[in-house]
């Protein structure tokens, strides 16, 4: 069926969402019957106000550009759409002659993706979403577009912090990774370790109330034997009653902004341990960086921008394109495309699973690293380590 295509993002970027906005413009190129692919130039908002690109019109040469380029080129916006709102589209599309939306973003995205399709569907409007997010908490697919690459980051960065620790061993170095409610990010840094010893030597995620004194007592027997330790702490960490153990700074209706937890722990390690202590918190340049992006990630994102085209091209709406992990029998990583209904997703928060996470909730497990490991890609550095040399 001809028809123009429309592409929205949502929420915050990721390093690999231009490249599903990649996969779709490639898709539209090899597809007849498009003649336009609009970018919805700065989030849904844009909608409203008729502020499409036209992403064809780009050079074919600079098309691979987009690969590596992060944050989002056509921009990204946390809009609130009003039921209102919803019924004003189908004109819209109509008017562009505008037949496949395609929502690229997370949890929030997904439930504006199911409104739009309900509002549409009787208008003979396609309506798919990609799934994106650094937080890899959408349900049912096995993981996100953009949590490889965050993943990747935060496994390197806690390597390289855990060797200039572990050079000059005389403080606890905290890293708050991203992730209020869902500890993927946090855990991932497990995957920085590639022998005992290694960093880091606690990880705490959100999905296990957190214990002050278990902490301190843990951080205290490690610093007397190790000299330094690197912890690894979830933004987003509770107490037993559910409270966030740093007061919130701002709410809004859909988000909670909390204060630094990895300032607040490295101040409780100064305070009642008299240990020296500091926090690096990385924050956005995790969801940013072109220099840790996993390729797994890259070519996964590409793969699900292309298979959303065609999904809708297919008469496909109201779903969403995610991923399956399938057993290979040489234990080789697998996945195959799945297109899910958008029902089952909206705004539902997939956390790590109890199997994910240690009896004392400062560790993940081994089950987590093995299904985490294939998507960050190939093995990070290694470092020479002359302790190890002068044992020999």
């Amino acid at each position: 069926m001809k028809g123009n295509v429309l592409v929205v993002h949502g929420g915050g970027p990721t390093a690999v969402i231009n490249a599903s906005l990649y996969g779709v413009i490639m898709q539209a190129r090899e597809t007849p019957g498009i003649d336009h692919v609009y970018g919805a130039m700065g989030g849904s908002g844009a909608i409203f106000t008729e502020d499409f690109f036209d992403l064809l019109e780009i050079p074919v040469d600079k098309l691979p550009l987009l690969l590596t380029t992060p944050a989002t080129a056509i921009g990204s916006s946390r809009y609130a759409l009003w039921e209102d709102d919803y019924a004003k589209m189908s004109d819209i599309f109509k008017k562009y002659n505008i037949r496949y939306v395609l929502l690229n973003g997370g949890n929030g995205t997904m439930d504006t993706c199911g409104k739009i399709y309900e509002a549409c569907k009787d208008a003979g409007i396609c309506v798919v979403g990609i799934p994106k997010t650094i937080d890899n908490d959408i349900a049912i697919t096995d993981h996100t577009p953009g949590y490889g690459s965050a993943a990747r980051y935060i496994a390197a960065t806690t390597a390289e912090v855990g060797v200039d620790v572990r050079s000059l061993p005389i403080h606890v170095c905290i890293i708050e990774a991203m992730g209020r409610n869902a500890g993927w990010i946090t855990a991932a840094s497990a995957l920085a370790r590639k022998k005992e010893g290694d960093a880091p030597h606690l990880i705490y995620v959100p999905e296990r109330p957190f214990n002050e004194d278990e902490f301190l007592a843990d951080v205290k027997a490690l610093y007397e034997r190790l000299g330094g330790v690197v912890v690894v702490a979830s933004e987003g960490l509770k107490d037993a009653s559910g409270n966030p153990i740093v007061p919130p700074i701002f709410k809004t209706e859909r988000a909670t902004y909390y204060g630094d937890v990895g300032t607040h722990l490295a101040n409780l390690v100064i305070r009642k341990l008299g240990i020296k202590a500091r926090s690096e918190k990385p924050g956005i340049c995790g969801r940013a960086s072109i220099a840790w992006q996993s390729p797994v990630d890259r070519d996964e994102a590409v793969l699900v921008g292309r298979e959303a085209l065609a999904a809708a091209m297919d008469g496909e709406s109201g779903i969403m394109i995610g991923f399956i992990r399938e057993a290979a029998e040489d234990g080789s990583y697998r996945i195959r495309v799945a297109r899910i209904p958008v029902r089952d997703v909206m705004m539902y928060e997939k956390t790590l699973p109890d199997t994910y996470i240690n009896d004392r909730g400062n560790d993940v497990t081994d089950d987590f690293v093995q299904w985490c490991r294939p998507l960050i890609g190939p093995e990070l550095p290694a470092f020479i380590d002359l302790a190890d040399w002068r044992k020999k």
